[in-house]
């Protein structure tokens, strides 16, 4: 193959269009082409003098791309997927893999049987404060986690769903639009989610999805944690807003949206503020905490997801979010979704039944 793959887009909404022009930017690989039935898509792509195709097949036969990326709207992702694994072509997945747990069960089977690799869009595996986040847990500074606390709080203006209005209707809420993305950064920061319970409500907006959820977490590990989402809440307290690495978004570099407590420690992400005890027998809350700021040079997460998926192509590397990594966080939000609605305790299997995934993920 080509060190250069050549890459197409399926979708050219707000996601896609980030893809698009990251495609375009990149050295690494080139854009062959570019799908999307809405007529604002098909001027937007002309502008750019992309080759566009009404159909995703279209898509595929004409450039015959070494990879896609699926940017399309939730309920799309499963059969297009399916449609890029009947033409053997490398699939990058946008968060979530499915609209339903059904759905991507029914994509883990089709996998189990073909080559194709698939990676799932989850790019803030890829952020180096994520990384260097992982790294301070891994060397033991925080000891053993004990609970987390974490915020996505933000306020979508009404245009965002005038111009997707799929977003108000099942499967368009902010659980699986929003939360799939907070799922997977306390997977890789915490481990496993075991059992979930959470209250909702869609008072602010009146729309069929919710618009704010209240999260009970259990660990693998034993920790506890909270979680608090909202598309209603006029605050910074979100990664979007916080960690500096989209400049479309206002930054707030001082405040956390997620705080992670250990027996030696704790973390502030994405400020990296680390306070934690120096001697591991002499802890106290009586006793003076030693304070690190911890310096990371930010990058793109987007960017480096996209020579990532480059990589794979090419067989250097394997997905770094997994299918399994996909289905977990989609295994997850199912759970928030049915003790919303069941106000019950809601447990969180870790296996794939019927398939033979491998549980090879970023965690």
């Amino acid at each position: 193959m080509d060190c250069k793959p050549n890459i197409a887009i399926a979708g050219a909404g707000l996601i896609g269009r980030r893809h698009i022009e990251r495609v375009q930017q990149s050295s690494s690989c080139t854009l062959v082409g570019v799908t999307d039935p809405s007529p604002q898509a098909r001027a937007f792509v002309r502008e750019l003098e992309t080759p566009y195709f009404e159909t995703l097949e279209a898509l595929l036969t004409e450039t015959s791309p070494d990879g896609v990326i699926l940017a399309t709207p939730n309920a799309l992702h499963v059969n297009q997927a399916l449609i890029c694994m009947e033409a053997g072509v490398a699939t990058l997945i946008e968060k979530p893999v499915a609209q339903s747990l059904e759905d991507g069960l029914r994509l883990a089977r089709a996998a189990d049987e073909t080559n194709v690799q698939f990676l799932v869009g989850h790019h803030r595996a890829y952020s180096p404060l994520m990384t260097e986040a992982q790294r301070l847990i891994r060397e033991n500074y925080l000891g053993d986690i004990v609970a987390v606390t974490g915020c996505a709080l933000f306020y979508k203006p009404d245009s965002y769903f005038e111009a997707a209005p799929w977003r108000t209707q099942l499967g368009g809420g902010p659980i699986l639009i929003n939360m799939i993305h907070e799922v997977h950064s306390l997977r890789m920061l915490c481990g496993e989610i075991t059992q979930v319970q959470a209250l909702s409500s869609h008072q602010r907006r009146g729309n069929d999805v919710e618009d704010t959820v209240a999260i009970n977490l259990r660990f693998a590990n034993g920790a506890l944690g909270t979680f608090i989402l909202s598309d209603s809440a006029a605050s910074a307290k979100s990664w979007e807003l916080t960690s500096q690495e989209d400049a479309n978004y206002p930054n707030h570099p001082d405040v956390d949206c997620y705080h992670i407590a250990g027996t030696q420690g704790s973390l502030g992400v994405p400020t990296l503020n680390l306070k934690h005890y120096s001697s591991g027998e002499d802890r106290s809350w009586w006793k003076p905490f030693e304070t690190i700021s911890v310096e990371v040079n930010r990058a793109d997460p987007l960017e480096l997801q996209l020579e990532h998926f480059c990589a794979v192509i090419r067989g250097e590397a394997e997905p770094h979010v997994s299918l399994f990594d996909g289905l977990q966080n989609l295994r997850v939000t199912d759970a928030i979704s049915s003790a919303a609605t069941t106000g019950g305790i809601v447990d969180v299997p870790s296996d794939i039944l019927g398939t033979s995934l491998k549980r090879e993920s970023s965690l």
